[in-house]
């Protein structure tokens, strides 16, 4: 993130800067982030992400997930998976509803099983 400090407002503005490598067909080969948290550090490679934002004015969620050529499907199952269990750790913090968060938590356990990312009950 590149942080900028603009007096007219008392706001701090950081950047997050995501980097892609692409083959002769657009497709990412390589994917790598960085940000002014980790100054002077190696932007870290990953092989997938996601991101969701929610427009302001329309209430859309605008969102980008991409995945580099070489992503097998069980490094995918496992993805989704702890996306799914931290979907539900953020609902559970911005809205304090215990009941929705832990039908979120029964699914990603549900489906952890099901893709043999966790052992069966």
């Amino acid at each position: 993130m590149n942080q900028q400090n603009n007096s007219n407002d008392g706001i701090t503005k950081k950047e997050i800067k995501i980097t892609l490598g692409l083959d002769a067909q657009n497709m990412p080969v390589n994917i790598w982030w960085n940000s002014s948290d980790e100054k002077g550090s190696t932007p870290p490679e990953v092989k997938a992400m996601f991101l969701a934002m929610f427009d302001k004015d329309t209430k859309d969620t605008l969102k980008l997930d991409l995945w580099t050529r070489d992503f097998q499907v069980m490094e995918m199952d496992r993805f989704i998976y702890h996306t799914i269990r931290s979907l539900a750790d953020t609902y559970i913090r911005a809205t304090q509803n215990k009941e929705m968060a832990n039908k979120m938590q029964q699914f990603a356990q549900h489906f952890g099983e099901e893709t043999k990312i966790l052992p069966k009950e």
